[in-house]
């Protein structure tokens, strides 16, 4: 390690420092009669240590720093990734597996580590540092991996990656499409079995997540057979004790694939609970991969959404068509001369240009805030803005001219009712002007402001997007008109309308959304996977509505089979968390309690815990993706049976190659506390023979 000193200053003012010092101690010293019986070696080491001491001190105005160069080496780093997915052992191979395989890793991570540092990983849905393969991941993600690596050994002397899998991924993307960072070569262990055996597999099952009570809902079964032809298997659908679907199927080829569509009446409310299954054949592979279970929440009603304009404008099948894209919401569309239906029966209505010069506007807006029903304004050129300044509490505008503005939306940080994507975020700016009122903005204190108007190069504090919850009323105020040319733009550069359809839909659903006004709340997801931890969140809330954790708060979370599993909320700053573990996969009840001042509160609820069967689908190895993974970068692919290859070949690589890394280093001297321990036990050594001398 090196150092140098270095000051703010010039360097020449650390020779008045020494000459500080020294005319300091001379003065202290330059005269003897106080020390008349002592020694003279004894005034000169009073007389050294005062000089140190004071120099150092005038030194420190200087600010001096030391810079210190250090040096260190790192051998290569080679990083062993093994597949710790169940496909790995679907196959006939999978005691060898179980057993020698693992030998023979542990044996070539031991030799590596005599010239390499050796890292290894399980990966599968998740990524894990551990030296034992348990191959019982649910999911295979490649492509993670990749990310995963780089965020851990960006700065280090990485010499190769050692990827042990099947080559068979059902989560991320394709891994030879991945982004790479590194420049070390990628080497591939070929594990599992290409050769196709007997087997008939259920690959899919389609279906949606909800459906509505009374509704028929499609069902889609993909089934595979893979030398079984001339056999004859079943496609069951049950619910409970319940068959739903008894179809004969007759396999006709070797390598046979077929859907086949269902359509299913949801007679029961709630989460319910549906089994598939193809009967198997005799000598097949494995029967693992001939049933699933999914899960649908029936839902009894959708919320019903009516759109009201003064005139037809493209806004209104925009609009229209965004919210229907939602199957938990019914639209309706009227002009305002043609409705004659009854408002009580919508939770949310949008008025588009409306109040207008009709004057049949103002007393449906009237009757709106009268029944307390949410509302969205669309503001356009149409809109009657003297009037919608008196029905709307929200915001006044004061027009100037009656003019009106292009404008762009820019994202409020402020914010937080509801969150939209990063890509929403990012095209916002991107999107074409609307025609906004040209005046100014007046809001209420409740408003919450989603986007704000940016005119031309201006950005201003005007609002263009905004929201307010009085009471149990919730309001929104759009002020342009022109949300047609947004959806047609998303449409234009992504082939779809998914942003524009995520900005209603998060819009529609805050807004028809009924407060919920109860002291305690107890939320989850309605669905999990297999390898999902549960989390589940809790508030509790004072009678002025204020968040406090000063209780205990308890869960039970009840399966099916009406066992209790019991659990209490850990507290966070002001509510409440928790995260169960995992649960194998079944249809799960909970009942959540707590008592505060003698008051006892509950909340329940249901959620649903899938199966994941998409490693058992598909038990062909592919090695074609290992091989083009490891000549892409670089490396090779060995088989399990030669896996000692692999030390060979990394020893005849020229680059890998132990690095020495050179890191500068500058800190105050100040800091450096053996100097301050230095001066105080120079000033100790100094006052105790002063002392010793008779002096002060």
């Amino acid at each position: 390690m090196n150092f140098e000193l270095t000051t703010e200053l010039h360097p020449a003012y650390s020779i008045l420092c020494l000459l500080l010092g020294l005319t300091y101690a001379f003065i202290l010293y330059r005269k003897h009669y106080r020390f008349e019986e002592a020694k003279p070696y004894l005034v000169y080491i009073m007389f050294t240590a005062r000089f140190i001491v004071v120099s150092f001190l005038a030194f420190f105005l200087l600010t001096p720093l030391m810079k210190s160069l250090l040096t260190y080496t790192e051998k290569p780093v080679i990083i062993i990734a093994q597949d710790n997915s169940e496909s790995i052992v679907a196959g006939k191979d999978s005691a060898f597996y179980k057993t020698a395989y693992k030998e023979k890793l542990r044996e070539l991570v031991s030799s590596l580590n005599q010239s390499y540092n050796v890292h290894a990983f399980a990966f599968g849905d998740k990524i894990n540092s551990k030296d034992d393969f348990l191959y019982d991941n649910k999911q295979t993600d490649i492509s993670s991996l990749f990310n995963e690596i780089y965020t851990r050994y960006s700065n280090r002397n990485v010499g190769a990656v050692i990827i042990a899998s099947d080559g068979l991924y059902n989560k991320g993307n394709n891994p030879l499409y991945e982004s790479y960072k590194f420049t070390a070569p990628i080497y591939t262990i070929a594990l599992g079995d290409t050769n196709i055996h007997k087997d008939i597999i259920l690959k899919k099952v389609n279906h949606n997540e909800i459906t509505y009570l009374g509704n028929q809902f499609p069902i889609e079964v993909v089934i595979a057979g893979h030398y079984c032809e001339n056999e004859n298997t079943k496609i069951v659908i049950s619910k409970g004790k319940d068959t739903l679907v008894n179809t004969p199927v007759f396999i006709n080829d070797k390598f046979y694939t077929n859907t086949f569509s269902y359509n299913i009446k949801a007679t029961q409310e709630g989460i319910q609970h549906y089994k598939v299954n193809v009967l198997g054949v005799k000598d097949e592979i494995s029967y693992v991969n001939n049933s699933s279970e999914f899960f649908i929440d029936v839902l009894n009603g959708r919320q019903k959404v009516l759109v009201l304009s003064n005139t037809p404008h493209p806004d209104i099948s925009a609009i229209k068509d965004a919210i229907a894209a939602n199957e938990n919401y019914e639209v309706d569309e009227f002009t305002i001369a043609e409705f004659t239906g009854q408002l009580n029966k919508y939770n949310l209505v949008i008025l588009h240009q409306l109040p207008s010069q009709e004057p049949k506007s103002n007393q449906i807006i009237a009757e709106i805030n009268k029944q307390k029903i949410p509302v969205c304004y669309v503001l356009g050129t149409e809109t009657n803005i003297n009037n919608f300044n008196a029905l709307n509490p929200l915001i006044k505008i004061t027009e100037k001219r009656s003019n009106w503005n292009e404008i762009q939306a820019l994202n409020s940080k402020q914010f937080n009712l509801f969150t939209l994507s990063d890509e929403l975020r990012s095209f916002l700016t991107q999107l074409p002007p609307l025609m906004s009122p040209y005046g100014s903005y007046k809001l209420a204190t409740s408003a919450d402001v989603l986007f704000t108007q940016k005119i031309g190069i201006i950005e201003t504090e005007q609002p263009m997007w905004l929201f307010s919850n009085v009471g149990e009323v919730k309001t929104a105020v759009i002020a342009g008109e022109g949300l047609w040319k947004w959806r047609m733009y998303d449409y234009a550069n992504h082939q779809n309308q998914n942003i524009f359809n995520e900005l209603i839909d998060k819009t529609v659903q805050y807004l028809s959304l009924k407060v919920d006004k109860s002291l305690f709340k107890v939320s989850c997801k309605n669905r999990f996977n297999e390898n999902e931890a549960l989390l589940f969140d809790a508030e509790l809330y004072n009678e002025s509505y204020e968040l406090i954790n000063d209780v205990d708060v308890n869960i039970d979370v009840i399966n099916d089979d009406d066992k209790k599993f019991a659990f209490s909320f850990g507290k966070t700053s002001n509510a409440y968390r928790l995260n169960a573990g995992i649960f194998p996969p079944g249809h799960y009840k909970y009942v959540a309690k707590t008592n505060r001042a003698g008051k006892q509160m509950t909340q329940t609820g249901e959620f649903s815990i899938n199966a994941l069967q998409v490693e058992q689908a598909n038990t062909i190895a592919d090695h074609h993706l290992l091989y083009a993974l490891a000549h892409k970068y670089g490396g090779e692919m060995v088989y399990p049976s030669k896996i000692d290859q692999l030390i060979d070949l990394l020893k005849k690589r020229e680059d890998l190659k132990t690095v020495t890394y050179s890191q500068s280093k500058l800190q105050e001297i100040i800091n450096l506390k053996w100097l301050l321990f230095l001066i105080i036990l120079l000033l100790s050594i100094e006052w105790f023979m002063r002392k010793q001398q008779g002096s002060y």
